[in-house]
Order: C-alpha cells, then structure tokens, then sequence
C-alpha cells in the first residue's frame, strides 16, 4: 500500500558541524498542538518530495534552505508516521531568511544537539524514532558529497 508522503526537515545550525536543531511547536490540530515536531508537510499531487519541501518550508518558515543527507526511515517511504502516511526527513540549515512560525506552529526554539534530546521539549510521539536518529546521524558532519 502506497502511503501519504510528508516530508520534513531537520534544520540545524550548520550541516558540517551541528551543534543545534530548530524543533517547531504545533498549534493546530487540537490533537497536536503544544507538541513538537520537524517543520514540514504534505506532498501534494503533482509535485516531488524536494519541491514539496522548499515549498512547505517558504510557507511554515519563511526561508529558504539548502538540504544535506536524508536521515533514512525504516520504510521505503521514510518513516512511519502512522498506518496511512510516512515522512521522509532531510538534515538542513538556512540558506537565506530568519525561521519564524508563520504556519501551523507557534513557537521555535533551537535546541542543543544533545544527548537529552529527545526530552528538551515534547516531541509528538510518532517522531521520537526520527529525533533519535538525528542525533545519531548528527554525531558525523553531514557529507555533501552522497547524494
């Protein structure tokens, strides 16, 4: 079964030499808000995961960015966000612009990428398994060179 893709990125202070991860803090759905997450969204019909990216970033964000390496989920679509969608997930840092909620969050906070990541603030459950890849994946500067 093809699942909803949604894509997302994990924006960080530098791609080469992270130190820290934006997280962004939902507002809406009623379900969701207060909770945290990787700024990002749907893919729509017609448009490829990257340009879905750039574009969801402009919208929620303000800014433009440059992508590093995809942080791999265990599916081939990324990772399971629950039984109909899946996200895929790139390291990034801002290429233009300063991040401000615009869409669908109402706070930013940079946070150390640090061992209690994964309790700074509190992730939505379904991307837990992802903020703990990232750390992992960002212990090693990002290589630009594989694509």
């Amino acid at each position: 079964m093809r699942l909803k893709q949604i894509v997302a990125v994990a924006l960080v202070d530098s791609l080469k030499q992270p130190t820290q991860l934006l997280a962004a803090r939902r507002d809406r759905p009623a379900a969701l808000t207060g909770q945290w997450e990787f700024p990002g969204g749907k893919v729509e019909p017609g448009e490829q995961p990257l340009q879905a990216l750039h574009r969801e970033i402009r919208e929620e964000l303000g800014i433009e960015i440059e992508l590093g390496e995809e942080i791999y989920g265990p599916l081939d679509q990324g990772w399971g966000l629950n039984e109909t969608t899946a996200m895929r997930v790139w390291f990034a840092e801002i290429r233009s612009g300063n991040p401000r909620p615009l869409d669908g969050h109402d706070e930013l906070r940079w946070l150390p990428l640090q061992a209690d990541l994964a309790t700074q603030v509190a992730w939505i459950p379904a991307d837990a398994p992802i903020v703990a890849a990232c750390l992992a994946d960002a212990k090693e500067p990002v290589n630009l060179d594989v694509k």
